[in-house]
């Protein structure tokens, strides 16, 4: 079959189940940030939260998914990619039904944290297992389709929201996030681990060889781009949708839920088209100059859409901000896939990912604390700043051709 889809419709059935297992548990991890940031207005006037506290929880449940990155990682090392997948999403199934029996900010917390510890396993999992089941010529476009499922779970979490919110609450919007999860769980039975993994799982390197040599500048150089380009992500994105739903005396945009919702769904259509043309190129030409191009245009776009007012103006902004704003995620995943070894691929992409979640965890909290003072606009606009230091910082990756020799797969 010829076309720009033949390189997925004639794959093996177990690539394209590892590409489905590791797409799934990405699209809820987004789903929940979604129905999280859609429900906080109704959480902060129930539970009489402040700004600085409401994104505190997110930031709470940030340093979470790093531990819980950190450990998943670590483990599907040891015991096997598809098992670290599984295990993640399970307990963010719980979690996510617990949070709508909470009564308290201290309760929810607790939950948060809980949830955190599985959105953060499942990163690294999924996107080591897709590494290795997928040869290096589509490696770029088989990652770019795992997260675009990210901008799928960002738009199922606002028609949730839509459908819900409105009739039975905010506490019915987290019972009804369990079930994609458990559909994720049943989906993963058949998934088998890489044969990459099996290979090396009888001669594992020690983990301190990730931090010295080539290795560890690797290390440092992808854990500190991904730290500053999440912080500019999870500073913008956490807000954005209370950004449009507050009103205009406040400083917000004073959207309806329902518009509020609709614009996310169009937004997350520029999204997904940002995450594939993402693979195409970088498959194509150059995963590190691709990387950057995408971040300089984030950087430029995000003070024109925390200013501009026109509504219309919005709906043509905010895809192209969804675009480049989200769409360079597609090149983290296959940049750090690529510069590690099997043998410690998992405990390092879950290190230079999760400690970057650490750092732009205070990025939640400082938006709103910074809203407090200066307006939204204005704090939502420090984000392009942390978007240009990810690109610099991006330039000392090694030459983008000697990227694709680690990952060991099948041709």
């Amino acid at each position: 079959m010829s076309g720009i889809a033949s390189w997925l419709t004639e794959a093996p059935g177990e690539q394209k189940r590892t590409l489905v297992a590791a797409s799934m548990g990405w699209m809820l991890d987004s789903m929940d940030v979604m129905l999280y940031a859609l429900v906080l207005g109704a959480v902060q006037r129930e539970m009489h939260l402040s700004a600085a506290l409401s994104g505190a929880m997110m930031s709470a449940t940030l340093v979470s998914a790093a531990v819980g990155g950190l450990g998943f990682g670590w483990f599907a090392d040891r015991f096997g990619r598809a098992r670290a997948l599984t295990w993640s999403i399970l307990v963010y199934s719980v979690a996510t039904g617990m949070c709508g029996l909470t009564h308290s900010a201290w309760q929810l917390m607790a939950c948060r944290i809980l949830l955190g510890l599985g959105m953060g396993g499942e990163w690294a999992s999924g996107a080591a297992l897709v590494a290795e089941s997928w040869p290096a010529r589509h490696r770029g476009k088989a990652l770019a389709l795992v997260q675009s499922s990210w901008a799928v779970g960002f738009a199922l979490g606002a028609a949730v929201v839509a459908l819900i919110m409105p009739r039975f609450g905010w506490r019915a919007v987290f019972f009804a996030g369990i079930a994609p999860a458990l559909l994720t769980l049943w989906l993963q039975r058949g998934v088998q681990e890489s044969e990459a993994w099996k290979l090396e799982r009888s001669s594992p390197l020690p983990v301190g060889r990730l931090f010295r040599g080539a290795l560890g500048r690797g290390m440092l150089i992808c854990a500190t781009m991904n730290a500053a380009s999440l912080f500019a992500w999870w500073g913008l994105f956490t807000w954005v949708p209370r950004f449009l739903s507050m009103s205009i005396a406040e400083g917000g945009r004073g959207l309806s839920i329902l518009q509020t919702s609709a614009w996310t769904i169009v937004m997350q259509a520029g999204t997904f088209l940002g995450y594939v043309t993402f693979g195409y190129i970088a498959d194509r030409f150059s995963r590190k100059y691709t990387y950057i191009g995408f971040l300089l245009v984030a950087a430029l776009l995000v003070p024109v859409f925390a200013f501009v007012r026109n509504p219309d103006a919005l709906l043509v902004i905010g895809p192209l901000v969804g675009f480049f704003g989200t769409g360079y995620f597609s090149g983290f995943s296959v940049i750090a896939s690529e510069l590690f070894p099997t043998s410690l691929r998992g405990t390092a992409m879950g290190f230079v990912y999760n400690i970057g979640r650490i750092a732009s965890a205070a990025a939640p909290y400082l938006i709103g604390r910074l809203s407090q003072t200066a307006g939204l606009s204005y704090a939502l606009s420090i984000t392009s700043g942390a978007f240009l230091l990810a690109a610099l910082i991006a330039t000392a990756l090694r030459s983008p051709t000697a990227q694709r020799e680690p990952a060991a797969c099948s041709p």
